[in-house]
């Protein structure tokens, strides 16, 4: 007698991956909040901070220092950063990182209090406007490794492209509403805007100590100088990941208009506090509306191709933004620069995510920070000086199309990157 032949095994059921599941993890949706509310935090903050810096300037200075004077917030912000960000990555690949974004938070409220405590001096010395723009950038420099590593702790693996979606459309969402919430405080003061992003970075932080999940990672043997290398030397072999943050440093950086948003606003648009901060939230409110539809339709074929595009169109919108004369045309074009960067961004962020591993996260993600940060803030200085040289006209033409030629050169430059297909 022979037995019965085994009954087949039933496949194993498709994990799933919908917004419904996402919302049902805790600790995420804490950490969602969280990063809303800091960054909401770091627009008003960031709002009120240029515009009280081109007033300051320009009581003694051309348009064109006063708008490299509003740059030089950037580099300020960036050099902590440089200098201390390998070493904070390898703190969020030792230590727990609930704990380092808490702590962080908290340090950025200290300077909102200190910006705070000028504005209501009445003072108009820049000198301590920049020192406390280089111990933000030195408490943020610990914030987004640790920030980022942290994230894909509170989700399962299956979950990660559609929580990547989502953290995005936080930072947006956040991004539309602190500069038009930036402009409305500015109307009555500065010192408005810096008591409400104290307050929107403390509650950040008490969200971020209600998380439960563990976030400590796997201990790494080795020295602190070794894991470092170790970082580093992933960074620079996975073409992948070094394509994609290579490809925003060099293309932000010519493409920084937002730089010249206080000028524009003031000197070209002539439309007052009010009308910058319709300018500033445009480029959130563009990116917004990718980030919906990404959040609901995740990219699934030819991520790679679509990064590549993104950036393209984000250096074709910055020369129609530098040439338009219109408020309503100058708005499209930062929305639509904001749509494209938001496209590239998550693409670049969740291919990074989706080949990191864990244990090394924090690392790859402080090296991913130095780019990110050099883009935006050494843009800054680039488009500053541009202006100065150029004028704010040529220096936002001059860099949207050279983003548009790092994007053709990148493309050349990194096949693999272009070639990615499948976010998955």
């Amino acid at each position: 007698m022979t037995d019965a032949p085994a009954a087949p095994a039933s496949p194993e059921p498709e994990p799933d991956t919908s917004t419904r599941a996402l919302l049902r993890e805790r600790d995420f949706v804490l950490f969602w909040f969280a990063r809303f509310l800091s960054t909401l935090g770091v627009q008003v903050q960031s709002v009120a901070l240029g515009w009280q810096v081109y007033a300051i300037a320009r009581l003694t200075h051309s348009v064109g220092e006063s708008a490299f004077m509003v740059s030089m917030i950037g580099l300020a912000q960036f050099l902590p950063l440089l200098l201390l960000t390998l070493l904070a990555g390898e703190t969020a690949d030792r230590r727990t990182r609930k704990i380092i974004v808490a702590a962080t938070l908290a340090m950025d409220a200290c300077s909102a209090g200190a910006l705070l405590v000028l504005a209501l001096a009445g003072s108009t010395q820049l000198w301590p406007i920049f020192a406390i723009s280089v111990l933000f950038g030195a408490s943020r420099s610990f914030l987004s490794p640790a920030s980022s590593a942290m994230g894909p702790m509170l989700v399962p693996r299956a979950l990660l492209p559609r929580a990547i979606a989502w953290n995005s459309l936080s930072w947006q969402s956040a991004s539309i509403a602190g500069p038009a919430l930036g402009g409305l405080l500015l109307i009555h003061s500065p010192g408005a805007a810096f008591g409400a992003a104290l307050i929107l970075y403390l509650v950040a932080s008490a969200l971020v100590l209600s998380i439960r999940k563990t976030t400590k990672p796997e201990t790494q043997p080795g020295s602190r100088l070794e894991l470092i290398k170790e970082g580093l030397v992933y960074v620079w072999k996975n073409k992948i990941v070094f394509g994609s943050i290579s490809l925003d440093l060099f293309a932000v950086i010519l493409g920084g208009a937002t730089a010249l948003l206080p000028v524009f606003a003031r000197d070209v648009l002539h439309v007052g506090p009010g009308g910058f901060g319709v300018l500033r939230a445009a480029p959130a409110i563009g990116a917004t509306l990718v980030g919906v539809y990404l959040a609901s339709n995740p990219i699934r074929r030819h991520a790679g191709k679509i990064m590549f595009g993104g950036v393209a169109l984000f250096g074709a919108a910055t020369v129609v933004f530098g040439l338009s004369r219109l408020l309503p045309l100058s708005v499209v074009a930062l929305a639509v620069l904001g749509g494209a960067d938001m496209l590239s961004v998550y693409i670049r962020q969740t291919l990074v995510q989706l080949v990191t591993p864990d244990v090394m996260r924090g690392r790859v993600a402080a090296v991913s920070g130095v780019f990110i940060s050099a883009s935006n803030d050494l843009g800054e200085v680039e488009s500053g000086a541009a202006a100065w040289l150029m004028g704010p006209v040529g220096a936002a033409v001059f860099g949207g199309v050279g983003a548009m030629a790092v994007t053709g050169l990148w493309a050349w430059l990194f096949p693999a990157l272009r070639k990615a297909d499948r976010l998955e």
